[in-house]
């Protein structure tokens, strides 16, 4: 799927290449009257060699390549401020006094459109504010002319960095939402083919457990639990991945609701990368398996995910998994480890250390095991 940003970045070639031609026109034209002739052909030959070096940068580079243009646009930068500064050295006084452009002209404000295209608008104002005290120092003149160019200069900015975030922003949503069609489709035809088989089968022996009563009726009430974790599943669905490779780690969790299993998300998609939501998944999962193995099947479990702030003021996501069990003595734990039961270790801390997270345990006798899980937002996904 094509970046959202594409035509931007193809405009901007097809802007670049368009000045540089009206540059070298009209700098041939008034080569004559240059104090250094051999200087602005120099000059000319640069900015030719760095349009054709951004132009392949702009356009992506190399099929499969890393996307380097943020920093390309700020290389692109310096190299027409180096432009500009050539003016007092081949451009006369008496040329400027004449109205005659300064050594690369209208040519650099196409960093500018790169720059707002890349870093938005905080990139786009800062580059024109940049290109405009260049400007003016080249020129070593702030006249009629020196302040329309720069009013230009921070309205493109401006202008195409606020229109950069925005589209983004669009297509993000839209993303999301052909996904989250995707997966409301492919839940109907499930919900279709399963509730005519497992759902009523998993009904009829709940109700008969029911019926007989004695040990029966203890299989019908998990017949009954598994009907509604089905169902629930089938409704709110895990979140199939989008274009971007996100997933929505609420909706994931959620799936993990049962008759004992309270989950609390916010209301707002939590998108994060998808193999990052599939190991908080699996390690929640193996925090619900424990208080099934240690604290009984009666005993409820409470999920709540949170966006907090890490110690470096980073956002960060934060998962606590607790129960109403009796607690986890002292020992147990490291004892389970030493007898090479590393359930815990591998199931949980093993997971969240290898996404960087930290893992806190909160526990004692008659109030229960609370696990905490803290994993840094360092992925590209939309801020919580």
């Amino acid at each position: 799927m094509e970046h959202p940003l594409e035509p931007f970045w193809r405009g901007i070639i097809a802007y670049r290449v368009l000045t540089l031609i009206t540059v070298i026109a009209v700098t041939l034209y008034h080569l004559p009257g240059y104090s250094s002739m051999l200087g602005a052909v120099g000059v000319l030959v640069a900015m030719t060699a760095w349009t054709l070096v951004t132009s392949w940068g702009y356009l992506g580079g190399l099929p499969g390549a890393p996307d380097h243009r943020g920093r390309l646009a700020l290389a692109d930068l310096a190299v027409c401020v180096a432009v500009m500064a050539t003016t007092p050295l081949i451009v006369t006084d008496a040329a400027l006094d004449l109205g005659q452009p300064g050594m690369g002209s209208i040519w650099t404000s196409g960093s500018v459109l790169a720059c707002a295209v890349a870093h938005r608008v905080r990139g786009g104002v800062a580059a024109a504010l940049v290109i405009s005290g260049a400007l003016v120092l080249s020129k070593q003149r702030l006249g009629v002319l020196e302040l329309g160019d720069i009013q230009l200069l921070v309205l493109a900015g401006l202008t195409v960095g606020f229109a950069s975030r925005v589209l983004t922003r669009t297509a993000a949503r839209l993303r999301r939402l052909a996904a989250e069609q995707a997966a409301d489709a492919e839940r109907e035809r499930l919900t279709r083919s399963i509730h005519d088989g497992v759902l009523q089968v998993l009904a009829h022996v709940q109700r008969r457990g029911s019926e007989i009563g004695g040990g029966a009726a203890e299989l019908g009430t998990l017949a009954g639990e598994q009907e509604v974790a089905l169902r629930t599943l089938l409704t709110a669905g895990a979140g199939n991945s989008d274009a971007s490779g996100h997933r929505d780690l609420g909706a994931a969790l959620r799936t993990l609701s049962s008759p004992r299993v309270t989950v609390s998300a916010p209301a707002h998609a939590l998108e994060l990368a998808a193999p990052t939501v599939d190991e908080i998944e699996a390690a929640v999962r193996a925090a619900l398996a424990n208080v099934v193995a240690h604290a009984g099947p009666d005993a409820r479990a409470w999920v709540l995910v949170e966006a907090v702030r890490d110690e470096r003021g980073g956002d960060a996501l934060e998962v606590s998994v607790r129960d109403d069990g009796p607690g986890i003595p002292e020992g147990r734990l490291a004892k389970a480890e030493a007898e090479g039961r590393l359930g815990v270790a591998r199931s949980i801390r093993g997971r969240v250390e290898q996404l960087g997270g930290t893992l806190t345990l909160d526990t004692g006798p008659d109030r229960g095991t609370e696990w905490v899980l803290r994993v840094a937002r360092t992925d590209g996904a939309a801020q919580l």
